[in-house]
Protein backbone atom coordinates (compact mmCIF):
# COMPACT_ATOMS: atom_id res chain seq x y z
CA UNK A 1 0.00 0.00 0.00
CA UNK A 2 1.04 3.07 -1.06
CA UNK A 3 0.46 6.32 1.31
CA UNK A 4 -0.94 9.27 -0.22
CA UNK A 5 0.43 12.47 0.02
CA UNK A 6 -2.54 14.00 2.13
CA UNK A 7 -1.50 11.16 4.57
CA UNK A 8 2.23 10.94 4.98
CA UNK A 9 2.64 14.90 4.78
CA UNK A 10 6.21 15.61 3.81
CA UNK A 11 8.28 19.44 3.62
CA UNK A 12 9.90 20.38 0.72
CA UNK A 13 13.41 18.73 2.10
CA UNK A 14 11.44 15.26 2.73
CA UNK A 15 11.02 15.67 6.21
CA UNK A 16 7.97 15.00 8.05
CA UNK A 17 5.50 17.47 8.17
CA UNK A 18 5.27 18.55 11.85
CA UNK A 19 8.67 17.38 13.37
CA UNK A 20 10.83 18.20 10.97
CA UNK A 21 12.65 15.66 10.86
CA UNK A 22 14.36 13.27 8.10
CA UNK A 23 14.97 9.45 9.04
CA UNK A 24 18.75 9.99 9.84
CA UNK A 25 17.95 12.72 11.94
CA UNK A 26 16.23 10.49 14.94
CA UNK A 27 17.83 8.00 17.08
CA UNK A 28 15.88 4.96 18.44
CA UNK A 29 16.34 6.20 22.50
CA UNK A 30 13.84 9.27 22.79
CA UNK A 31 13.23 11.43 25.55
CA UNK A 32 10.19 13.63 25.42
CA UNK A 33 9.85 17.13 26.94
CA UNK A 34 6.59 19.01 26.86
CA UNK A 35 8.72 22.50 26.85
CA UNK A 36 10.42 23.38 24.03
CA UNK A 37 13.32 25.14 26.45
CA UNK A 38 13.72 22.14 28.24
CA UNK A 39 15.30 20.31 25.01
CA UNK A 40 18.72 22.62 25.19
CA UNK A 41 18.41 21.76 29.14
CA UNK A 42 18.81 17.73 28.10
CA UNK A 43 20.87 18.27 25.11
CA UNK A 44 23.31 20.06 27.52
CA UNK A 45 24.11 17.29 29.17
CA UNK A 46 25.20 15.73 26.33
CA UNK A 47 28.58 15.19 25.07
CA UNK A 48 28.12 16.45 21.37
CA UNK A 49 24.96 17.66 19.43
CA UNK A 50 24.89 16.86 15.59
CA UNK A 51 21.34 17.90 14.90
CA UNK A 52 19.11 20.65 16.01
CA UNK A 53 16.14 21.32 14.13
CA UNK A 54 12.40 22.83 15.13
CA UNK A 55 9.09 23.62 13.96
CA UNK A 56 5.97 25.10 15.77
CA UNK A 57 6.24 23.84 19.31
CA UNK A 58 8.24 20.89 18.40
CA UNK A 59 11.97 21.54 18.92
CA UNK A 60 14.24 18.53 18.43
CA UNK A 61 18.19 17.78 19.66
CA UNK A 62 20.07 14.48 18.91
CA UNK A 63 23.52 14.00 20.12
CA UNK A 64 25.60 11.75 21.84
CA UNK A 65 25.88 10.45 26.05
CA UNK A 66 28.88 8.47 26.48
CA UNK A 67 28.76 7.19 23.12
CA UNK A 68 25.11 6.29 23.30
CA UNK A 69 23.10 8.47 20.70
CA UNK A 70 19.84 9.94 22.14
CA UNK A 71 17.49 12.15 20.50
CA UNK A 72 15.89 14.71 22.90
CA UNK A 73 11.94 15.92 21.37
CA UNK A 74 9.12 18.64 22.50
CA UNK A 75 6.02 17.31 22.52
CA UNK A 76 4.42 20.72 23.81
CA UNK A 77 1.53 19.89 26.29
CA UNK A 78 -1.61 17.20 26.22
CA UNK A 79 -2.33 14.41 24.22
CA UNK A 80 -3.89 15.89 21.14
CA UNK A 81 -0.32 16.49 20.51
CA UNK A 82 1.34 13.39 21.74
CA UNK A 83 -0.86 12.06 18.66
CA UNK A 84 1.27 13.83 15.89
CA UNK A 85 4.69 13.17 17.66
CA UNK A 86 4.27 9.42 18.21
CA UNK A 87 2.92 8.90 15.11
CA UNK A 88 5.59 11.14 13.47
CA UNK A 89 8.17 9.32 15.55
CA UNK A 90 6.71 5.89 14.05
CA UNK A 91 6.81 7.39 10.82
CA UNK A 92 10.53 8.19 10.81
CA UNK A 93 11.62 4.61 11.27
CA UNK A 94 8.83 2.46 9.75
CA UNK A 95 7.53 4.02 6.45
CA UNK A 96 10.20 4.26 3.27
CA UNK A 97 9.85 8.37 2.74
CA UNK A 98 10.75 7.65 -1.37
CA UNK A 99 8.18 4.90 -1.70
CA UNK A 100 5.62 5.72 0.72
CA UNK A 101 5.42 2.57 1.93
CA UNK A 102 5.73 0.08 4.95
CA UNK A 103 9.08 -0.84 5.47
CA UNK A 104 9.19 -4.76 5.62
CA UNK A 105 11.10 -4.96 9.31
CA UNK A 106 9.62 -2.90 11.91
CA UNK A 107 12.21 -0.38 14.62
CA UNK A 108 11.34 -0.29 17.96
CA UNK A 109 11.78 3.17 19.72
CA UNK A 110 12.86 3.63 23.24
CA UNK A 111 10.46 6.39 24.53
CA UNK A 112 10.99 7.82 27.83
CA UNK A 113 8.72 11.37 28.81
CA UNK A 114 10.70 13.56 31.57
CA UNK A 115 8.10 15.78 32.80
CA UNK A 116 6.29 17.76 35.62
CA UNK A 117 3.32 16.65 37.81
CA UNK A 118 1.42 17.13 40.89
CA UNK A 119 0.40 14.79 43.33
CA UNK A 120 -2.83 13.82 44.56
CA UNK A 121 -1.71 11.50 47.61
CA UNK A 122 -0.79 13.26 50.66
CA UNK A 123 2.35 11.35 50.89
CA UNK A 124 4.07 11.90 47.99
CA UNK A 125 6.63 14.35 48.50
CA UNK A 126 7.02 17.86 46.39
CA UNK A 127 10.69 17.46 44.28
CA UNK A 128 10.30 13.77 44.21
CA UNK A 129 10.25 11.19 41.17
CA UNK A 130 8.10 8.96 40.21
CA UNK A 131 7.53 6.40 37.05
CA UNK A 132 3.90 5.83 35.78
CA UNK A 133 3.55 1.91 36.59
CA UNK A 134 0.25 2.38 34.92
CA UNK A 135 -1.87 5.37 33.29
CA UNK A 136 -5.55 6.05 33.07
CA UNK A 137 -6.31 8.50 30.34
CA UNK A 138 -9.71 10.39 30.39
CA UNK A 139 -8.48 12.32 27.13
CA UNK A 140 -9.81 9.46 24.66
CA UNK A 141 -7.45 9.51 22.43
CA UNK A 142 -6.94 5.64 22.72
CA UNK A 143 -10.61 5.13 20.99
CA UNK A 144 -9.82 6.95 17.67
CA UNK A 145 -7.56 4.29 16.64
CA UNK A 146 -8.30 0.32 16.07
CA UNK A 147 -7.51 -1.94 19.51
CA UNK A 148 -8.13 -4.92 21.06
CA UNK A 149 -7.18 -6.39 24.49
CA UNK A 150 -4.41 -3.65 25.61
CA UNK A 151 -6.13 -1.80 28.37
CA UNK A 152 -7.37 -2.72 31.88
CA UNK A 153 -11.02 -3.03 31.78
CA UNK A 154 -11.82 -4.17 35.27
CA UNK A 155 -10.24 -0.86 36.75
CA UNK A 156 -11.54 1.14 34.35
CA UNK A 157 -15.12 -0.46 35.12
CA UNK A 158 -14.25 -0.16 38.73
CA UNK A 159 -12.80 3.42 38.02
CA UNK A 160 -16.16 4.73 36.35
CA UNK A 161 -18.64 3.17 39.14
CA UNK A 162 -17.15 4.73 42.16
CA UNK A 163 -16.43 8.16 39.96
CA UNK A 164 -20.11 7.82 38.85
CA UNK A 165 -18.16 9.15 35.38
CA UNK A 166 -20.16 11.43 33.36
CA UNK A 167 -21.53 9.31 30.51
CA UNK A 168 -20.69 12.33 28.07
CA UNK A 169 -17.18 12.26 28.82
CA UNK A 170 -14.61 10.30 27.34
CA UNK A 171 -14.23 6.64 28.84
CA UNK A 172 -11.24 6.49 30.75
CA UNK A 173 -8.28 4.09 29.51
CA UNK A 174 -5.80 2.27 32.09
CA UNK A 175 -2.55 1.16 30.46
CA UNK A 176 0.63 0.21 31.38
CA UNK A 177 4.17 0.88 31.17
CA UNK A 178 7.03 -1.14 29.29
CA UNK A 179 8.53 -3.15 31.52
CA UNK A 180 11.61 -4.13 30.09
CA UNK A 181 12.71 -0.25 30.09
CA UNK A 182 10.87 0.55 33.33
CA UNK A 183 13.60 -1.75 34.08
CA UNK A 184 16.64 0.45 33.56
CA UNK A 185 14.96 3.10 36.02
CA UNK A 186 14.31 1.02 39.12
CA UNK A 187 15.66 2.98 42.01
CA UNK A 188 15.16 3.61 45.68
CA UNK A 189 14.69 7.08 44.36
CA UNK A 190 11.84 6.72 42.15
CA UNK A 191 8.47 5.56 43.77
CA UNK A 192 5.85 3.75 41.19
CA UNK A 193 2.42 5.52 40.52
CA UNK A 194 -0.25 4.69 38.54
CA UNK A 195 -0.59 8.63 36.44
CA UNK A 196 -4.25 10.18 35.24
CA UNK A 197 -3.47 11.63 32.13
CA UNK A 198 -6.27 14.86 31.88
CA UNK A 199 -7.19 16.91 29.03
CA UNK A 200 -6.82 20.50 30.97
CA UNK A 201 -5.21 21.98 33.17
CA UNK A 202 -8.03 24.22 34.60
CA UNK A 203 -11.35 23.00 34.88
CA UNK A 204 -10.29 19.02 33.86
CA UNK A 205 -8.05 19.28 36.94
CA UNK A 206 -11.02 21.05 39.06
CA UNK A 207 -8.47 23.96 39.29
CA UNK A 208 -11.03 27.47 39.78
CA UNK A 209 -10.34 30.35 37.87
CA UNK A 210 -13.77 32.13 36.87
CA UNK A 211 -14.93 28.91 35.70
CA UNK A 212 -16.68 26.48 38.00
CA UNK A 213 -15.48 22.50 36.88
CA UNK A 214 -18.72 20.60 36.50
CA UNK A 215 -17.38 17.71 38.74
CA UNK A 216 -15.77 19.48 41.76
CA UNK A 217 -16.13 16.02 43.70
CA UNK A 218 -13.86 14.46 41.39
CA UNK A 219 -10.48 15.45 42.78
CA UNK A 220 -11.59 13.87 46.39
CA UNK A 221 -12.67 10.51 44.38
CA UNK A 222 -9.33 10.69 42.24
CA UNK A 223 -7.54 10.68 45.72
CA UNK A 224 -9.70 8.26 47.52
CA UNK A 225 -10.29 5.56 44.49
CA UNK A 226 -8.56 1.82 45.04
CA UNK A 227 -8.44 -1.35 43.00
CA UNK A 228 -6.44 -4.58 43.77
CA UNK A 229 -3.74 -2.04 46.01
CA UNK A 230 -3.32 0.37 43.23
CA UNK A 231 -4.66 4.14 44.03
CA UNK A 232 -3.90 7.07 41.57
CA UNK A 233 -0.71 8.81 42.62
CA UNK A 234 -0.54 11.91 40.60
CA UNK A 235 -1.79 13.50 37.33
CA UNK A 236 -0.48 15.45 34.46
CA UNK A 237 -1.40 15.51 30.62
CA UNK A 238 0.66 13.48 28.42
CA UNK A 239 1.75 9.87 29.62
CA UNK A 240 -1.82 8.05 28.34
CA UNK A 241 -1.15 9.17 24.39
CA UNK A 242 2.11 8.06 25.10
CA UNK A 243 1.60 4.90 26.79
CA UNK A 244 -1.76 4.25 24.13
CA UNK A 245 0.31 4.78 20.97
CA UNK A 246 3.45 3.06 21.69
CA UNK A 247 1.71 0.01 22.85
CA UNK A 248 -0.67 0.37 19.20
CA UNK A 249 2.98 1.04 17.32
CA UNK A 250 5.26 -1.30 19.34
CA UNK A 251 7.18 0.74 21.02
CA UNK A 252 8.53 1.19 24.55
CA UNK A 253 7.94 3.73 26.73
CA UNK A 254 7.98 5.14 30.37
CA UNK A 255 6.87 8.26 32.00
CA UNK A 256 9.18 10.05 34.03
CA UNK A 257 7.48 12.45 36.59
CA UNK A 258 9.13 15.19 38.34
CA UNK A 259 6.46 16.29 41.53
CA UNK A 260 6.26 19.61 41.62
CA UNK A 261 3.17 20.26 43.69
CA UNK A 262 1.09 18.48 45.59
CA UNK A 263 -2.44 19.11 45.34
CA UNK A 264 -3.27 17.34 48.69
CA UNK A 265 -1.35 19.71 50.88
CA UNK A 266 -1.16 22.32 48.64
CA UNK A 267 2.32 22.73 48.13
CA UNK A 268 4.79 23.43 45.19
CA UNK A 269 8.28 23.14 44.76
CA UNK A 270 10.72 26.08 45.63
CA UNK A 271 12.70 25.20 43.13
CA UNK A 272 11.05 23.49 40.23
CA UNK A 273 14.58 24.52 37.70
CA UNK A 274 16.63 22.21 40.06
CA UNK A 275 14.27 19.42 40.65
CA UNK A 276 13.35 19.19 36.95
CA UNK A 277 17.76 19.08 35.81
CA UNK A 278 18.28 15.98 38.59
CA UNK A 279 15.70 14.51 37.05
CA UNK A 280 16.90 15.06 33.66
CA UNK A 281 20.32 13.77 34.89
CA UNK A 282 19.22 10.71 36.41
CA UNK A 283 17.15 9.58 33.07
CA UNK A 284 20.90 10.39 31.22
CA UNK A 285 22.85 8.27 33.49
CA UNK A 286 20.38 5.31 33.32
CA UNK A 287 19.84 5.17 29.35
CA UNK A 288 23.91 6.15 28.73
Amino acid sequence: MQLKPAELILNEDGSIYHLNLLPEDLATTIITVGDPDRVSQVSGHFDRVEVKKGKREFVSHTGYKNGKRISVISTGIGTDNIDIVLNELDALVNIDFKSRTLKKNHTSLKIVRIGTSGAIQKEIPVDSFLMSEYSMGFDGLLHFYEHENISHVQIEDAFIAYTSWDKKKARPYVLNYSEKLGEIFKDNRIRLGFTATNTGFYGPQQRQLRLKPSQMELMEKLSSFRHDGLSLTNLEMETSGIYALSQLLGHEAVSMNCILANRSTGEFSSNPAKSVDELIKFCLERLA
